[in-house]
This record gives C-alpha cells, structure tokens and sequence, in this order.
C-alpha cells in the first residue's frame, strides 16, 4: 500500500468516525442547537481538518499539505457566503428551528456526494483536455469581477428560482412540514413537504456554488486528494457554522469583496501559470496563494467588524433572526 492509498484510508475512517461522533454524541434529532454546541461543533470539524493537515504533511510531504491547507481555507471562506443563501432559504419556507440540524446533515450529505461527482468530472476532463484550466482562469477572473462589483439589493429569493419551480411542475408539493417528514400521504397520494424542498434546495445551492469553489482549489492544486479532501471537510463543517454565524454572517459585508479578490488572484495565476512557473517555483506559488487567502479573507472580516455597515441583505437577516 503506497503512501497515497494509506492518506485515502486514513481519511475514510476519520470521516466514518468523525460523523459518528457528530451525529451520535454532539447532535440530537428535532432539538434547537446552541450557540455553545455550534462552537464545539465547529472547533471540533475545524480542529479535524487542522489535524489531517498535519497528516498529511507526514505523510505526503510539505507540498501536497499546504495545498491542502489553502484549498480548505479557499473552501471554508466560500461556505460562510453560503450561509448568507442558507438563511434566506430557511426563512421563505418557514421551517421550524428544532428542524434545522436535521435538514442541513441531510443537505450536506447530498451536497458532499454531488461535490464527489463533480470533481470527478471536472478533474477527468482537465487530465483529458488540459485547455480547460484557462477557461476555468478566465471564468474565475469574470466571476470574481461580478461578486466584487454586486449589488448588494440585489436579494437571492428562493420561492422564485428556478429550483423550485421546477419542482413545483414536477413534483406535488405540500406547503406544510409534515410535521419533520419529508414526504407524507394525502388521499393515498404522496406529498412532498417543505422540509424536501429545502434539502433539495441546500444541495442545489451548493453545487452552484462549487461551480466557483472546485475551479478555485484546482487553480490552487491539480492533486486530487488535495481536491476531495479539502472539498469535503470543508462542507462537512458547515452544518456547526451555520448555527455559530447565522446571528453574526450578517455584518460581514465585505466578505464578499474578500472572496472575490481571491478567486480573481487565483483565475490570474491559472491564465499565467505557464509564465509564473518560469520565474517562480511551485513551493513558493503554494505560499503566495496561501498568503493572499489569508490575507483577504481575514481582513475583509475584520474590516467588516469595524466598519458596522448597515443596508441591504443585513438588515434582512437581522430582523428573521431577532
């Protein structure tokens, strides 16, 4: 067994035991979670994905680790902008909070294995067409453009995306919960209640938002254990902060700006690459994107926290979770 294989093992029978552990002692089914178990939820997710970085580094080398380290900060910045999506979805369809903890394992389950399919995918046909990584440069360069450059009023409103009228033409949709059931009957007819619409709804979201974040972690690495991993622990912790943040996500404002920099830093360094290797090592590549992650990430927070803008998407989510 080579040292890969032994990484692929040894991550399996984290995750396998980690969920076990999250879903049998830190979770308990239909109960409102609080902010003191989101924080241990969330160190604990973060202290595992810190703790495989060190692994990883023993195992695969310094290389492969600190990309693996950059991609799941790259991954974990993007999913605080998620919970942005998340709130808004919850609050259109009215779900109950004891009801939370439940659907968001089961969105994030269903969003880890199209995440696995995904990457698959994309990574088969870079290996194939290697052409591919510029347009995956030139995308993300447009795309972060547009996310620094957003208007803010402009509010995502789940009841009018195309997700779920796409399941309201082919699916008979209840308005109701159900009570915690996802499907109930009426006349002997299946209903599907708002609690599946809502778990399709945090999947779909997120594979959306892969379209920018796998792109993003390839621009980082081409390794794919690099890829999967950061991918998946990175969305397995964000069940925990979405409860830790969903009061206080509001007042990063400028996370947004933070983010795009990133991913137009990363879509430049793609369409340069072949030039930026001639000059720079890839050792050192890994330590500038590193530092450009850490850099606008944490200082689009910080500077979020003290600027306390008002306005917008803000106050929405402040006054749902009042």
């Amino acid at each position: 067994m080579n040292s890969q294989q032994i990484t692929y093992l040894v991550f399996g029978l984290v995750l396998v035991l980690a969920l076990v552990f999250d879903l049998g002692l830190l979770s308990k089914k239909n109960q409102a979670i609080t902010i003191k178990q989101a924080l241990n939820q969330t160190l604990f997710w973060v202290a595992l994905a810190l703790g495989f970085f060190v692994f990883m580094w023993w195992e695969e080398g310094q290389k492969p680790a600190l990309e693996y380290v950059s991609a799941y900060l790259m991954e974990w910045s993007l999913s605080i902008d998620n919970i942005f999506v998340f709130i808004l979805i919850f609050n259109a369809f009215k779900v109950k909070e004891k009801f939370y903890g439940r659907v968001l394992l089961i969105g994030v389950l269903m969003a880890i294995v199209f995440r696995v399919l995904f990457i698959t995918v994309g990574v088969g046909l870079v290996e194939k067409f290697t052409w591919l990584l510029y347009g995956f440069g030139a995308f993300l360069l447009y795309t972060g453009f547009k996310m620094f450059t957003a208007n803010e009023d402009e509010e995502f409103k789940p009841e009018e995306s195309k997700i779920y009228k796409a399941m309201q033409r082919f699916l008979p949709l209840t308005s109701g919960d159900g009570n915690g059931k996802y499907v109930i009957r009426e006349n002997g007819k299946p209903l599907y209640t708002s609690l599946f619409v809502v778990v399709v709804m945090l999947a779909a979201i997120d594979l959306v938002f892969a379209l920018d974040s796998i792109p993003a972690v390839m621009g980082i690495s081409r390794n794919k254990m690099v890829i999967y991993t950061s991918n998946i622990f990175a969305v397995l912790g964000l069940r925990s902060l979405f409860f830790l943040l969903r009061g206080a996500v509001s007042k990063f404002d400028y996370l947004q700006q933070g983010i795009a920099i990133v991913l137009v830093f990363i879509g430049a360094k793609m369409l340069g690459e072949h030039w930026i290797s001639e000059w720079i090592d890839k050792n050192t590549q890994v330590f500038i994107s590193l530092g450009v992650i850490l850099v606008c990430i944490s200082g689009s927070i910080f500077y979020s926290l003290f600027m306390n803008k008002k306005g917008g998407l803000k106050d929405t989510i402040d006054e749902s979770v009042k």
